[in-house]
């Protein structure tokens, strides 16, 4: 496992399209498809990492905070599942459907979405404000698996905070850091 930090896609970018199944519906789950009255987190995940381990229980707590407040959420995987065949998509439906995952959890078998936002690392998060221009890329928080620092998602609430207050997110945005993606 070698920690790797996230690219921090440049600030003001627009939301990069996808059309991708969801591993739990069944369907195909688009970008336009996300309701997103007030923003939009997009978050790089897996089932593997210990990093992803880590704050799953607090990524579901904080979305299901903020889905009732209008910012939309959707996990996409896009690992090599040849290589990793625990982040399979059954395997993805498995681990959604025992945490409660409250959004698609969507299988980016091309990895051309992971291209497409700079993704490097599981977790990657990234927000988008209403108009789908990215305003955080980062990480959630301070926490990581080894060390003493209390799991909170203060860095991503903060920008979610300032999302729907309408005011601009903090400039001093630090890197995600977890399992680099596994490319094929």
């Amino acid at each position: 496992m070698a920690f790797t930090e996230s690219t921090m896609l440049d600030l003001g970018t627009k939301a990069p399209d996808f059309s991708l199944p969801d591993t739990v519906s069944g369907r195909t789950v688009s970008l336009h498809d996300l309701k997103t009255d007030k923003g939009l987190v997009v978050m790089f995940l897996c089932n593997h990492c210990p990093y992803v381990l880590h704050v799953n229980a607090e990524i579901v707590r904080l979305s299901k905070d903020y889905l009732a407040k209008g910012i939309g959420f959707v996990g996409i995987n896009s690992n090599d599942v040849e290589k990793y065949p625990e982040d399979s998509p059954e395997k993805m439906k498995e681990v959604a459907n025992s945490l409660g995952y409250p959004f698609p959890y969507l299988y980016d078998e091309t990895q051309e979405v992971a291209r497409a936002y700079d993704a490097a690392c599981t977790p990657d998060f990234y927000v988008f404000d209403k108009n789908r221009v990215l305003v955080y890329r980062g990480r959630l928080d301070d926490s990581r698996p080894k060390n003493d620092n209390q799991l909170s998602g203060r860095d991503l609430r903060a920008a979610l905070d300032a999302v729907l207050a309408g005011e601009p997110v903090s400039a001093v945005q630090y890197p995600s850091g977890g399992c680099n993606i596994k490319w094929k």
